[in-house]
């Protein structure tokens, strides 16, 4: 497998690793299939996220993904955070083997899903665009059949 300059940096030099305390939001999805899981921690203030770390157990794409994710929402509303797609953060990277874009979609997913947990928390319901994207590569059922 051939990975782009920007997923091994994004591999050796992961960006926004770790946890925050008392996170606004915290989301955790994972796939069984492929053994990938990440949990995103954001703080949010005036619906901008100030904050966003990321703990990623898999492979180099899954954690270059990861880190991706973190860079481009980082800085922005809520409502802009919402609108990543994994096509954009596999984009972001210069590309992802097809076997590897499950990753992107997990951290879509990781992204929304804390999203979801922060509208939740405010007693909120969290809104259309926090709904988790579904994978449509089929590279997670081609991973678990080798």
């Amino acid at each position: 497998m051939i990975y782009s300059k920007a997923v091994m940096d994004h591999f050796y030099n992961p960006r926004n690793v770790g946890s925050i305390e008392n996170a606004d939001g915290v989301g955790e999805v994972g796939n069984a299939k492929c053994g990938d899981i990440m949990k995103m921690y954001l703080k949010i203030e005036n619906e901008i996220i100030t904050e966003v770390k990321f703990n990623t157990f898999g492979c180099g794409a899954a954690i270059a993904t990861s880190s991706m994710a973190t860079e481009m929402i980082k800085g922005k509303s809520i409502e802009e955070a919402l609108k990543l797609t994994n096509r954009a953060v596999a984009e972001a990277l210069d590309g992802l083997p097809s076997a590897k874009m499950h990753c992107s979609v997990l951290a879509e997913e990781a992204v929304k899903s804390a999203i979801a947990d922060y509208y939740r928390k405010n007693g909120q319901e969290p809104p259309p665009m926090a709904r988790l994207a579904e994978c449509c590569c089929h590279a997670c059922e081609q991973s678990a059949e080798n």
